[in-house]
């Protein structure tokens, strides 16, 4: 660039050379111009050495300068790149038939209030059906499925609703109804029931929704938290502008609000689509008051205007119930007996009775109540396999409840009283049935239905109490065998804060009013022997091996018990923890000890 620069003036300066008037002598013309310099710089046209490394440094620095601004861009480019991508709201799109769990075409998906279920549900000429185990776990309990004998029950308060499988038709007691639709459908071993027929009996609303099919069933009414949607947004399925999209909302949609979190609310859409939204796409939060028109089933009870006060009789044959005239005259207040007549014999449901008119019509002439009492232990079936046996099935349901009513009225007594105590875990719906149908034929015939039960237990809530307490007239709590025969250690059979513990927790599932508590007459002499190192070594590593001794006991009444401590020549002491007098001494046989209540 510098030699074209320098030829370009050079040509220049010739054309200016040739230009000036004749005559002049060039080198007079070169002079004027050289005069015209300053003096000691060199011409423009030539750079020094120092000048051009001056210029190639620039030209080094500004490059190494864009370079450094280069890499500083792509830099942020790459940044940006990385912040969009993590921060950016995700548009990926949650499979919605993994999220009701469907599996294979005719699957309905299924929502309860605020929770999806499983997919238990399908459409059949254009009806949704809900597969039993939902219907009885999440919708209403009160129906029952007996798969033994393919027929569908449920219990209203003075009649039996049965449904048999494949049907428009079914049956209230003995009155035929019909409905335009299949009710009940069976799949393999399970079993299907028409969602319209649940709603007949049942406070539900529901609404189907497609791509996928699925249903949202709303049971649980009153003040809800509702909330307007601000603008469109998306439901993501956590919260998170990175999770994945469930549903797309509209703006002046209104949503449910199950719960808030720090930028997002958990939601469910009217669809039942259950996810998260972000707070600030929400507006006009309220409580709204969701109601739905229904007439629930009243299950009248049976309802003493006094105090009662009732006493289990052990009657174990008939020259036993002469001794009821005893039994009345040793014990204050009375009210109600119940005798221990029954026992199931087997499991088709037959039973064994020494009832006796005679011990009813005396115990009438005192004011005092018989409630017949019922077992399935201490005689004929004695086992939680055979009362599953006999539960399981309602034929055999059906054959116990016909000889319970027929022997309650032969004798004439008031009430039955139920004591079944051989209830496992998979009984319990069969069990909880068995009430329900008693309870209706109870109802029926005037009697007064009790049933008794553990202290509540973690362990023992099979039972169902609070069904309990809405179809039977009277939940009585065993309150008793807190160290009971067979135990490992030895201890009181009631302590103060074990009858407590039976009645608080009782009263958080069944009214005041239905609640008797049920306290014994009779304690425990336990005796203990340290165990030999044998025993210790062959329990090793057992649940045993925590127990230093080995126990065993005896049961005595009051009066029994007392006698027992007089004859051992001690003293009782107050145990403060248990609320009982205390008893303790050693024999030949080892550590004798008693709790008795005080008197």
């Amino acid at each position: 660039m510098e030699d074209r620069g320098r030829n370009s003036r050079t040509y220049n300066n010739r054309k200016k050379t040739s230009a000036r008037p004749s005559g002049r002598p060039a080198s007079q013309s070169r002079n004027r111009r050289t005069s015209g310099q300053t003096p000691g710089r060199r011409p423009t046209g030539r750079r020094s050495s120092a000048d051009r490394a001056r210029m190639r440094r620039r030209r080094q620095r500004n490059r190494m300068i864009q370079l450094v601004l280069l890499i500083i861009l792509v830099i942020a480019a790459i940044a940006g790149i990385v912040i969009w991508k993590r921060y950016s709201p995700s548009k990926e799109q949650y499979d919605m038939k993994k999220y009701y769990g469907i599996e294979k075409d005719g699957q309905l998906g299924i929502t309860v209030d605020n929770k999806v279920v499983e997919a238990k549900g399908k459409l059949s000429d254009g009806k949704a059906y809900v597969a039993y185990d939902v219907v009885r776990d999440y919708i209403n309990s009160r129906f029952y499925w007996d798969s033994n004998e393919n027929v569908l029950l449920y219990m209203l308060p003075k009649d039996m609703i049965s449904v048999d499988v494949g049907s428009k038709d079914y049956s209230v007691s003995r009155e035929k109804k019909s409905e335009d639709y299949v009710i009940l459908k069976t799949e393999g071993n399970t079993a299907y029931i028409a969602l319209d027929f649940v709603q007949q009996y049942t406070n539900i609303d529901y609404e189907m929704s497609s791509n996928p099919d699925h249903v949202m069933i709303r049971t649980k009414w009153g003040k809800t938290d509702v909330a307007t949607v601000k603008k469109n947004t998306q439901v993501r399925y956590q919260g998170g502008v990175k999770s994945p999209v469930l549903a797309e909302l509209k703006k002046k949609d209104e949503v449910t609000i199950i719960e808030s979190e720090e930028n997002w609310k958990k939601i469910r859409t009217k669809e039942g689509v259950i996810g998260y939204v972000k707070n600030n796409t929400l507006k006009n939060e309220e409580k709204k008051n969701i109601t739905r028109k229904f007439d629930e089933q009243n299950y009248s009870s049976i309802s003493k205007d006094y105090t009662i006060n009732m006493a289990w009789h052990n009657v174990t044959n008939q020259d036993a119930n002469k001794g009821v005239a005893q039994k009345i005259a040793q014990t204050k207040g009375l009210t109600t007996l119940a005798p221990t007549w029954v026992h199931v014999a087997d499991t088709s449901g037959n039973i064994t009775s020494i009832a006796s008119s005679d011990y009813v019509s005396y115990a009438h002439q005192q004011n005092i109540e018989v409630w017949m009492t019922v077992r399935d232990f201490d005689g004929g079936i004695s086992s939680e396999q055979e009362s599953y046996e006999l539960l399981s099935y309602t034929s055999r349901r059906e054959t116990l409840i016909t000889q319970l009513i027929a022997e309650a009225l032969r004798v004439g007594v008031d009430g039955i009283n139920v004591d079944f105590e051989k209830i496992s875990d998979k009984c319990g719906e069969h069990y909880i049935e068995f009430i329900r149908e008693l309870s209706v034929k109870c109802r029926q015939n005037g009697l007064v239905l009790s049933v008794d039960n553990y202290v509540p237990k973690s362990f023992n809530t099979q039972y169902d109490r609070k069904e309990q307490g809405i179809v039977a007239d009277y939940v009585v709590i065993m309150g008793y065998d807190e160290y009971y025969a067979g135990s490992p250690e030895a201890g009181p059979v009631s302590s103060y804060n074990y009858v407590k513990e039976g009645i608080e927790e009782t009263l958080k599932e069944v009214p005041a009013k239905k609640v008797i508590s049920g306290i014994p007459f009779f304690t425990r002499l336990w005796k203990e022997t340290p165990k030999t190192e044998e025993e210790l070594a062959s329990e090793k590593g057992t649940d045993a091996a925590e127990y230093s001794v080995n126990v065993e006991s005896v049961a005595y009444g009051m009066d029994n018990a007392q006698a027992q401590i007089k004859q051992a020549g001690v003293e009782t002491t107050w145990d403060k923890k248990a609320g009982q007098n205390y008893a303790t001494w050693e024999d030949l046989a080892g550590r004798c000890q008693i709790h008795r209540t005080k008197t």
